[in-house]
């Protein structure tokens, strides 16, 4: 089998909607659940099948507002089931902010909205402790990272002293003031927007502040029959004023659940090692991918399965997700810059060149998975 670089569809349609293809829902013993009335499915085949529903309806709910960006759409769930964060950095005017508000309204839960400034402050992100004169004590009031998913708009209008305000909170999902840590709700998703650092009025984030949003995507122009679509019906109405959760935070929290059940062989492991690695010995780069890439490939690359309806990780969702895991993590030299390469053609040729592992593949070229369940973690 030779792997394609292209993002693997997901099942039936665009994004699904009636389950995964081939399950069979004989036998199941689901439980009601009494949040959302949803069921809570007793074997593997139902869990992927309730996945496989739920972000069909996420994402037909996010394609109301961002019109035939199916792929951009993909990648953003893809990082809300890894666990990650999302960096969407394009021009103005794309739908980046639209892109972040209908992910965070599809799901019922709480959300919280930063317009990133020049003048905006650290403690104006985590929260600030204040005298409080009927107690005699300080009393914290926490503020906007606290909530479910929380929508950084223009991250890289502020100063990088303010951005480093979020890497405690992305990285270790909880925040620390004045000595005292508050621990963060689950899930938490931080999804940020970015004007290209060429704008005037930005500044560059940090390695280390790139290095922990998961994901970054790039929406484009749209064509022009999704542009055309786009006028009629958007130009008179706006969308996402008619946009109503589909998901809350419990189903959320249990296909993360099914997505860390994944299965992830040996030799898809040491392929996802080797590809990073790939990244730390090439001449056009000053800094490779981190350790860090490497759990977040293999993370989404589960999510990845799990959307495509299998249990286990094959080559492709390697393929599908490296771009935008890896891209944002690498950094050009002077030489690369001024020879017009990008971050990620060097990750599409890395792609065509770090072999796929041939253990994995039997006679025939298709992918051997052997599930054993007992495996699964």
């Amino acid at each position: 089998m030779t792997p394609s670089t292209q993002p693997a569809a997901l099942p039936e349609h665009s994004y699904g909607g009636s389950g995964a293809p081939g399950v069979n829902h004989a036998n199941s013993t689901p439980h009601v659940n009494a949040v959302n009335n949803s069921t809570v499915p007793g074997r593997p085949e139902d869990a992927l099948a309730e996945l496989h529903a739920v972000v069909g309806r996420i994402a037909a709910n996010v394609e109301k507002v961002i019109v035939g960006k199916p792929d951009v759409v993909r990648v953003a769930l893809v990082t809300l089931l890894a666990e990650g964060h999302l960096l969407v950095e394009d021009v103005p005017g794309v739908g980046k902010t639209s892109l972040a508000k209908a992910l965070a309204r599809s799901i019922d839960c709480t959300v919280s909205r930063i317009q990133f400034t020049p003048d905006l402050l650290p403690s104006d992100i985590t929260g600030v402790s204040i005298y409080n004169r009927q107690d005699n004590d300080f009393e914290f009031r926490p503020g906007p990272v606290f909530a479910n998913i929380v929508v950084g708009d223009e991250i890289n209008r502020a100063s990088p002293k303010t951005q480093s305000a979020l890497l405690e909170c992305m990285e270790e999902h909880q925040v620390t003031v004045d000595g005292t840590t508050y621990p963060l709700g689950a899930p938490f998703m931080v999804i940020a927007t970015q004007n290209p650092i060429e704008m005037e009025g930005t500044y560059a984030l940090p390695e280390a502040q790139r290095d922990r949003f998961t994901a970054r995507v790039s929406i484009g122009y749209p064509d022009p029959a999704a542009e055309l679509a786009m006028v009629d019906e958007h130009a008179g109405h706006d969308p996402m004023a008619d946009l109503r959760p589909v998901s809350d935070a419990e189903q959320v929290l249990r296909l993360v659940q099914v997505v860390r059940r994944v299965h992830l062989s040996p030799e898809i492991r040491r392929y996802a090692v080797e590809l990073v690695g790939a990244t730390r010995r090439l001449p056009e780069l000053r800094l490779g991918a981190s350790p860090r890439s490497t759990l977040q490939l293999v993370r989404s690359a589960r999510a990845q399965a799990a959307l495509a309806g299998r249990d286990f990780v094959v080559p492709d969702d390697i393929h599908a997700v490296a771009v935008p895991v890896l891209a944002h993590r690498l950094v050009l030299t002077a030489e690369a810059q001024a020879a017009r390469r990008s971050s990620a053609d060097l990750v599409r040729n890395l792609l065509q060149r770090v072999p796929v592992p041939q253990a994995a593949l039997d006679p025939t070229g298709q992918f051997l998975h052997n599930i054993n369940q007992n495996n699964h973690r």
